[in-house]
């Protein structure tokens, strides 16, 4: 759930950007074009990073946090979910994914156009301070 966040941000983010570029403005890039570039696009240096980290299965990781945060705007107490829910959440978490990718037309994005780097928060605080301290 809270990877959802964060990739649903990063998602929001892009649009944005995109969005404030006019030679990109218009080709058509929406959530959806985001989503299935991170989860079927992931940069190999990405791929290393997140299996240097021990994520075997990104794939799957990314397109369930997308869906969750498709369900749930916020993370509900136990009680509050049905127990079928909890055994097989991955299979409602998969299906929201889908469901949101084929709810709105939206164009592919290209490799080899977009590219990003991905930093876990010790990592990139590092970097942070590196460029604070050379600026």
């Amino acid at each position: 759930f809270y990877v959802g966040r964060d990739v649903v941000r990063w998602i929001e983010q892009c649009m944005e950007f995109t969005g404030n570029h006019p030679a990109l403005r218009n080709a058509g890039f929406k959530f959806q074009s985001f989503a299935a570039y991170l989860v079927n696009e992931t940069p190999e240096d990405v791929q290393a990073k997140l299996k240097k980290w021990g994520v075997a299965d990104f794939r799957s990781i990314f397109m369930r946090a997308i869906g969750l945060n498709n369900i749930l705007a916020n993370l509900p107490e136990r009680m509050f979910l049905a127990d079928e829910f909890v055994r097989n959440y991955y299979r409602y978490a998969d299906q929201a994914f889908l469901s949101r990718q084929n709810s709105a037309p939206h164009s592919p994005i290209v490799a080899k156009d977009f590219g990003f780097e991905l930093y876990a928060s010790g990592e990139y605080s590092r970097m942070l301070e590196k460029a604070w301290a050379e600026a």
